[in-house]
């Protein structure tokens, strides 16, 4: 069995890390290069870098923060916003990243993920995809949370696996930055319709969320912000607890 994944993300705006709840009311939570090296002595199994504006605002993601970012830490590194095609992620994978995350340009053009896993290769290519549950049925959302599709995520998870994501990185707006624990519900329904790793992402509070989202979500992997940002609990702590109810991970 592999070893389940304790991931924490770095949303970047401006330079700087921040946390939001439901994707809105955004705060500072500091410095990107300062935290990714916390981290990495904390033993963190990955890191997720965001840039949680780059689409939105039509440029591309702050290559001299990743390069900062990459030079010191040595667990492997994701890299996402702003990716629109395939000489984005060369750039990104030069300056130091080891995956890089695409989002609302695949909604655009789905054939992106399969040119960019031919290029790199699926484990380099994870697929972000942001949700929000409406009426019965949970939509993708694009741009950072800001414009709604008509697309159905459970549609859409195969499709971009069928594509050549390696992995999934999977956000429930519904639950970001509640505390309320993730998407249960979701997180199970989707590992029904895909056989690649999941990435859990949106509402821890404490660590029985983790508990809950490997085990009863069945996620490959959990990530978080505000909990670890803020100091509520350490890396080592959640892997303690994890490892105390059973669930492998790196110790």
């Amino acid at each position: 069995m592999l070893s389940k994944r304790i991931i924490p993300c770095l949303d970047i705006d401006n330079g700087r890390v921040v946390k939001g709840t439901n994707f809105i009311n955004i705060r500072d939570a500091g410095d990107p290069s300062e935290l990714a090296t916390f981290y990495n002595k904390e033993g963190a199994d990955e890191l997720v870098f965001l840039d949680i504006t780059a689409t939105h605002e039509d440029r591309k993601t702050i290559v001299d923060v990743v390069k900062k970012v990459s030079s010191q830490v040595f667990i492997p590194l994701t890299v996402g916003g702003g990716i629109r095609e395939v000489e984005d992620m060369k750039i990104m994978l030069e300056a130091g990243a080891d995956k890089v995350s695409i989002n609302s340009s695949a909604i655009n053009n789905p054939s992106l993920i399969t040119e960019c896993s031919k290029e790199f290769g699926t484990q380099c290519v994870v697929s972000a995809i942001d949700v929000k549950k409406i009426d019965s049925k949970w939509i993708v959302f694009t741009h950072g949370g800001r414009k709604i599709t008509n697309i159905d995520v459970m549609d859409w998870a195969r499709i971009v696996e069928e594509n050549g994501a390696g992995e999934i990185l999977l956000t429930s707006m519904d639950k970001d930055g509640s505390y309320d624990g993730y998407d249960i519900e979701l997180l199970s329904k989707i590992n029904e319709k895909i056989s690649i790793p999941l990435i859990a992402s949106g509402g821890a509070g404490k660590l029985d969320h983790l508990v809950e989202a490997l085990s009863l979500g069945n996620a490959d992997a959990v990530l978080a912000a505000s909990i670890f940002h803020y100091g509520e609990y350490s890396i080592k702590q959640a892997k303690e607890f994890l490892n105390k109810n059973k669930i492998q991970v790196r110790l």
